[in-house]
């Protein structure tokens, strides 16, 4: 069923989603949708778990470069060829697509592991100031968006990606020497 659902978000955009629609994806009535979802929001829940599932899996790793440049780079690509992927997932995971709809305490919990994850590779890497992480998803969610929004089918910010990773690190590094 959450393949239906994703199937029309990525037809219809992520707020265009029905119990109609989602139900007649996968051969039965809107009614019958109530045996496995509450309401169209634990849809959105579960899509949203699924999301960051899937996100963790792309979480910096054992296998990225050591240095913090190059992982950097290795991240920041990563996460474009992620949002790229499936736009729909990128709106539901990262951008306030659909009006009202709060993520359950466990989906939030996928997301929180997501922001652990990055905290400890950012101090794993020598960045030691909270907004470390901060100012980088503030900066590669703003170019995938950017990038989302303004160039869908070609490269304009993506090909920034090495650069502005660079650009963090070398800024992260000369705040951390300050302190």
């Amino acid at each position: 069923m959450l393949e239906a659902a994703w199937r029309v978000a990525r037809e219809r955009g992520i707020a265009a989603i029905t119990l109609r629609e989602v139900a007649s994806g996968v051969g039965m009535r809107a009614p019958s949708l109530y045996e496995y979802f509450e309401s169209k929001e634990a849809i959105y829940d579960a899509m949203f778990a699924e999301g960051y599932e899937a996100f963790l899996k792309i979480m910096p790793g054992p296998d990225d470069p050591s240095e913090p440049r190059p992982r950097a780079i290795a991240w920041i690509r990563r996460f474009f060829a992620f949002c790229r992927a499936d736009v729909a997932r990128y709106q539901l995971l990262f951008q306030p697509a659909i009006p009202g709809f709060h993520p359950s305490e466990d989906s939030m919990q996928l997301a929180g592991r997501a922001l652990t994850t990055l905290d400890r590779e950012m101090r794993a890497i020598g960045l030691t100031r909270p907004a470390a992480a901060d100012l980088w998803t503030a900066l590669v969610t703003g170019m995938v968006n950017q990038q989302i929004a303004n160039d869908p089918g070609g490269d304009r910010w993506e090909r920034l990606a090495d650069e502005a990773a660079a650009m963090f690190i070398d800024h992260m590094e000369r705040m951390e020497e300050l302190v």
